[in-house]
């Protein structure tokens, strides 16, 4: 397997490249480099380790299944299909995987409260999943129109404990949630602490979360030596903000041979404004303390977005996977909401695996790629999320 070399990332002051760092007020900066020092302090430590990773086989239930999707892979005719079944996690989800270190590492600070944003609900049940494990206070910020469109995960949170607030204002989705979620953080950065939901915000964070999600490559690495005596030819997941991506990818970046694509939201189509193509469409800008690829008005404000998932609508992207497109590293292509629709009820029906509609996006570009490749070739799709979170959604939509 031929090996390229990177160097660390992201570096001292948390830039991936030209992408990432601390964008923010001085004051603030001081706290962030405060969280940093002390998760620095805390993954060192042997007793968070053993702690994690006993939390992560007993009460995630990791490692996550490898799956050969044997009749979608006949079904397509082309290369064989994977499935690394995140969807099987406790919560649903691979965002627990993360929300555990944040707790722990919340609970490590002495932070009075937990703060958070969530899109299609995932993160938010996991945070406040494990701030009632570690028993600290959560809030969870999220915008109307989501409410709306994920009630089943609405109610998880109400039931496991956690404050939730409604957004209303903006396009009342993920990145306005964003916006009133670190509003509340900045007025007492001391004793909250921000729990942010993806690889994206001020150093540490992208940094952070990359680390807790890498686990997912790291198994999915193991499982396919152990299983093949080689590595899949393709790697593919979702891309929103980025951490189940980056978290598959992680293990691999040194695999030369391993091709890695990151799937975004077309939405209604890239002809449109009603997208979340941020790598595919966007340009380097700022947002939310980083320096990132960004959607932007020709007021450059942060262009309103769309998704069918919506934990996929956001404006912005992870400075490290803005890092590694513009080395070519890692290929990023689209799906549209109609692609994405097609193949959450395709691999319902021929695998019974009910896949997020973020997961989706994933899902159809091995659909229309594995019948242009050989049989001998092998396609790795990191389903990150279960659907039933969605169904309801769906079978309004399609008239179910």
């Amino acid at each position: 397997m031929s090996k390229l070399e990177f160097g660390p990332m992201p570096d001292a002051q948390g830039y991936f490249g030209e992408y990432g760092g601390q964008i923010i007020p001085p004051e603030l900066q001081a706290v962030m480099n405060d969280i940093d020092k002390a998760y620095e302090e805390i993954r060192q430590m042997p007793e968070f380790q053993d702690e994690l990773k006993t939390l992560f086989a007993d009460y995630i239930g990791r490692p996550s299944a490898l799956f050969h999707a044997r009749r979608l892979s006949d079904k397509l005719g082309g290369a064989q299909i994977f499935l690394k079944r995140e969807d099987l996690n406790h919560t649903g989800a691979h965002k627990v995987n993360h929300c555990l270190g944040e707790a722990l590492l919340a609970k490590y600070m002495g932070k009075t409260k937990v703060i958070a944003e969530t899109g299609a609900g995932q993160h938010g049940v996991a945070l406040a999943t494990a701030c009632a494990l570690v028993g600290i206070p959560c809030e969870i910020h999220m915008g109307q129109v989501d409410i709306e469109k994920e009630h089943p995960n609405v109610v998880k949170m109400k039931i496991l404990g956690c404050t939730l607030i409604p957004v209303t204002r903006g396009t009342a989705t993920l990145k306005d949630a964003v916006d009133s979620a670190f509003e509340e953080y900045l007025k007492d950065p001391q004793n909250y602490i921000y729990a942010i939901g993806s690889v994206v915000g001020p150093h540490p964070f992208p940094k952070m979360v990359r680390d807790f999600q890498s686990v997912i490559g790291e198994e999915a690495r193991e499982q396919f030596l152990s299983r093949f005596g080689k590595l899949p030819d393709y790697l593919t997941a979702c891309v929103g903000g980025g951490c189940n991506s980056i978290g598959l990818f992680t293990a691999f970046l040194n695999d030369e041979d391993v091709q890695m694509v990151g799937v975004e939201p077309a939405g209604k189509g890239l002809d449109t404004d009603q997208h979340s193509a941020t790598l595919t469409l966007g340009k380097p800008g700022q947002i939310h303390g980083m320096k990132c690829y960004v959607l932007e008005t020709e007021d450059g404000e942060p262009m309103p977005v769309h998704s069918i998932a919506s934990g996929l609508d956001y404006p912005g992207v992870g400075p490290q996977h803005s890092y590694l497109k513009d080395l070519g590293r890692v290929q990023y292509a689209t799906a549209t909401d109609q692609e994405c629709l097609d193949a959450y009820m395709t691999l319902s029906r021929v695998e019974g695996i009910i896949p997020a509609l973020e997961s989706s996006h994933a899902v159809a570009w091995a659909i229309r790629t594995a019948p242009t490749l050989s049989k001998d070739k092998t396609i790795l799709i990191n389903i990150s999320g279960r659907g039933d979170k969605d169904a309801d959604y769906v079978a309004e939509l399609l008239k179910l």
